[in-house]
């Protein structure tokens, strides 16, 4: 008899650790990570339909809306039906969230709640490479060489909106956006919330509940160190 499908989500605010997380449960548990950042990025090098209009968008500095995230997106769960899956990014919205459900049932909604004060510390010290995501925090990952990029040799940038002047406005937005996000999937019965300051922490009992629903592929790992360049939403 085959195993059955699992289907999750990751949620948290910008330097929650997200893309820490969604990492290890892939490598733990053999889901497929699908990063809406770097699906983004992917269908823009690309060129399809969904990464022309979103690369419109992105070069006039708007956000890209719902409508063209959620093609993207389901247009990647359409090719996924017999794999189990973790989404990171996706749903940020209301919208996203709404159009998902007519789409699939998920088993597990995981909830990442840090403290603002270790979110602004983390924001602040990040910076990124801009063509793949890679991310850095000059405090637990810097890179070898600073400002530049370890893989590509490439400038690494500090997004606007991760200077400290900026950071609380944009936790304040995620809050507001992500408040019926979250209600959603407290009603549904699938939410799990995990809070903490440090990746390494929350991870254990992140591993614990996801072992209670499905079976590990490989074994829990002490993990010392967050993992280097974590595409972090």
């Amino acid at each position: 008899m085959a195993a059955k499908l699992f289907r999750a989500v990751i949620l948290g605010p910008p330097g929650s650790g997200k893309g820490t997380i969604a990492q290890r449960i892939a490598h733990s548990f053999g889901l497929q990570h699908l990063s809406s950042g770097d699906c983004l990025r992917e269908d823009i090098a690309a060129r399809t339909d969904a990464g022309i209009l979103a690369k419109k968008f992105i070069e006039q500095g708007i956000l890209v809306p719902d409508h063209v995230v959620t093609r993207l997106m389901l247009n990647r769960l359409e090719k996924m039906t017999n794999r189990s899956w973790l989404l990171d990014g996706f749903p940020r919205t209301l919208q996203q969230a709404e159009v998902l459900n007519h789409s699939c049932e998920l088993d597990m909604v995981i909830m990442l709640n840090i403290p603002f004060e270790t979110l602004k510390e983390r924001l602040s010290a990040r910076w990124i490479h801009p063509s793949s995501g890679r991310v850095y925090n000059m405090e637990f990952n810097p890179p070898h060489i600073e400002g530049i990029d370890d893989i590509s040799g490439e400038p690494l940038v500090r997004h606007e909106d991760d200077k400290p002047e900026a950071v609380l406005a944009r936790l304040r937005q995620y809050k507001d956006v992500a408040k019926p996000v979250i209600n959603l999937y407290q009603k549904r019965g699938v939410l799990q919330s995990f809070s903490g300051t440090e990746t390494n922490t929350i991870w254990p009992y992140i591993y614990s509940t996801l072992s209670s629903r499905i079976t590990p592929i490989h074994a829990e790992e002490t993990h010392q160190t967050t993992s280097l360049h974590s595409l972090e939403q």
